[in-house]
């Protein structure tokens, strides 16, 4: 049997405020768009500019196949969206946990789980959905003012 990974999916009630935290904030690239008339929803694709540059150019169904995906659903019809910390989390290496940390405060982001450790740090999405981020090689030294912060709401 083979199996491949395509995309996680996570339903949002604001595609400005969900591409603001994915993209100006974790800096994913919106890769495809579908607004489907009949189903009443949209469907958004990210991905990070690392998975795309290891893309080899080709296609399938619009996509690069075998690319990891964040696959963003918004229903048109107002919905309740409870339970985010129930998914779990998403998670994604960067290069400066501190860099990172800093990027998401700049544009309003709780952060939730300050990288104390100079190596994680969780902040939710305008939806809940919890992102870990987890710097690349080594933890970075303890740096202030996140050395001392605390943990904020849930994470």
């Amino acid at each position: 049997m083979s199996v491949e990974y395509l995309h996680t999916m996570i339903r949002i009630s604001d595609i400005d405020g969900a591409l603001k935290f994915f993209c100006d904030g974790l800096g994913l690239k919106e890769l495809r768009r579908v607004d489907n008339e009949a189903g009443r929803f949209t469907l958004v694709f990210l991905a990070s500019q690392e998975d795309i540059d290891r893309f080899d150019g080709t296609m399938d169904g619009g996509l690069p196949p075998g690319l990891p995906m964040i696959e963003l659903t918004h229903n048109w019809d107002p919905e309740a969206l409870e339970g985010g910390r129930n998914f779990g989390h998403l998670a994604y290496k960067v290069d400066d946990i501190y860099e990172a940390t800093e990027r998401f405060e700049k544009i309003g982001v709780t952060i939730n789980r300050p990288p104390r450790d100079g190596r994680m740090c969780f902040v939710r999405s305008p939806d809940g959905i919890s992102v870990e981020l987890l710097q690349k090689g080594d933890p970075l030294p303890p740096k202030e003012p996140w050395a001392s912060a605390d943990n904020i709401g849930t994470w």
